[in-house]
């Protein structure tokens, strides 16, 4: 029999959101499962299931239950005629690449973390960059779920394809994800060429830019000109980098974060900062070659505030100099480096940000330097306004202000994707603080 813990409190990576829910579990096998929502039920209690902890927001808080998965992180079976893997729910993706790269496959796209479980990260949209390559869900084949009644549900674009329609962006709304299958391909390196540039040539150059190559981003500095632009494409060479003795001291991550514990006191040191370090570490062109989930992922460095929204791709100039504009103009506001700008293809997800649209996402990153919260609200609010006002939709997993009303006219699918919770969930019992303002 599965035993829950009282006492336990959840806290996100960033430590911006946290909960203390009344039983914590860690099954380890689909029939515990069953045993906790036979409880929650008899209890009348809801549950919310909990991967990593690394979404920036509070949709894995709650004061019922809590279902942690990392025990059942295993890998059921990989199919390497199909190139296909298939793996319980709370697989770290860190776990999984690795696996992977000894069989010859890889997911084909990442997001910049792998310190996260396969069903968040689907069930929250995570993304990475490549306006030929969709959201990370767009890489799932098969999905089984426990509904709240207890049934197990396996749907896929043939079976129960309604339910597959919504589960690939789940929001942890419709049950219980018990195991993914993903669609891989042949192991391959990357080759990442960063190079500067101006926010403006960027802008004016943004079809070529995303023609030359098959993962394109670029930051932008705010307060500044300067642009940094990434160019990862697959290739033969063997792996290779050159070191950066600013990052590979430490001395960098322990000025860095100095420096910006020092401008919150003195906010109008945050453009000389953003112009310094770009200066120091992004104005040389540099070249690496590396397993391609290495190339993929890169270093958050501090706790941070988080706001991301995906906007049709023909606003990406449209909105960020909007946003370049508001800064100009509200000198006093705080805005940490880096904006980053990726890209990504339409699907037909019904919660998926990308939903029927090619799109471009735009982060924006306030950092809290020894866990210090910066004053943000300002340009949170007005960067909201800009990506509602281009037609934007928040990424689920960031923080955000919006409600039911604004989901109904952002995304076409969203009554849809209810009707379809309403009937596997009729209860509310994977609800919470978060999911109430999405739904109702």
């Amino acid at each position: 029999m599965v035993v829950g813990c009282g006492g336990f409190k959840f806290q996100n990576w960033a430590e911006t959101y946290g909960s203390s829910p009344e039983l914590y579990f860690q099954p380890t096998c689909v029939e515990e499962i069953k045993e906790i929502l036979d409880l929650a039920r008899q209890r009348s209690k809801r549950v919310k299931v909990v991967g990593a902890g690394h979404s920036p927001s509070n949709i894995a808080c709650t004061d019922d239950f809590m279902i942690r998965m990392d025990k059942m992180n295993k890998i059921i079976k990989v199919d390497k005629e199909k190139m296909q893997v298939t793996v319980e729910a709370g697989i770290l993706l860190t776990d999984l690449n690795e696996e992977l790269t000894k069989c010859g496959l890889a997911l084909s796209n990442l997001g910049a973390i792998s310190d996260v479980a396969a069903a968040g990260v689907i069930g929250t949209g995570t993304h990475n960059t490549g306006i030929h390559h969709g959201i990370l869900a767009t890489q799932v084949v098969t999905l089984t779920m426990m509904t709240a009644s207890g049934d197990i549900v396996e749907c896929s674009e043939s079976v129960n394809a309604e339910i597959f329609q919504a589960g690939r962006v789940h929001l942890g709304s419709l049950g219980v994800i018990l195991s993914i299958t993903f669609q891989c391909k042949p192991a391959f390196h990357l080759q990442e060429i960063q190079f500067s540039s101006t926010l403006q040539e960027v802008l004016d150059n943004l079809d070529t830019h995303l023609n030359s190559s098959e993962y394109f981003r670029f930051f932008w500095f705010p307060h500044t000109e300067n642009v940094t632009i990434f160019y990862q494409d697959p290739t033969d060479k063997p792996p290779s980098s050159k070191p950066n003795w600013f990052w590979d001291c430490f001395v960098g991550y322990y000025l860095l974060e100095f420096v910006l514990w020092i401008s919150t006191f003195l906010p109008r040191m945050v453009p000389w900062i953003n112009h310094f370090f770009f200066r120091l570490l992004f104005t040389s062109r540099t070249e690496r070659v590396g397993i391609s989930y290495k190339v993929f992922n890169f270093d958050c460095l501090f706790k941070q505030h988080v706001q991301d929204w995906a906007i049709p791709i023909e606003k990406t100039k449209d909105a960020l100099l909007q946003l370049k504009t508001w800064l100009e103009r509200n000198p006093q506001a705080v805005a940490h480096f880096p904006v980053e700008v990726r890209f990504a293809r339409g699907d037909d997800i019904l919660l998926s940000p990308c939903y029927h649209r090619d799109s471009c996402y735009m982060n924006i990153i306030m950092y809290r330097p020894y866990g210090k919260d910066v004053p943000h609200q300002d340009y949170w609010l007005e960067y909201e306004a800009i990506m509602k006002k281009v037609g934007g939709r928040p990424h689920w997993a960031k923080a955000h202000t919006c409600t039911r009303k604004d989901f109904e006219k952002m995304y076409p699918g969203f009554n849809k994707f209810n009707s379809t919770r309403e009937k596997l969930d009729p209860t509310g019992m994977f609800l919470n603080a978060y999911l109430e303002k999405v739904f109702y």
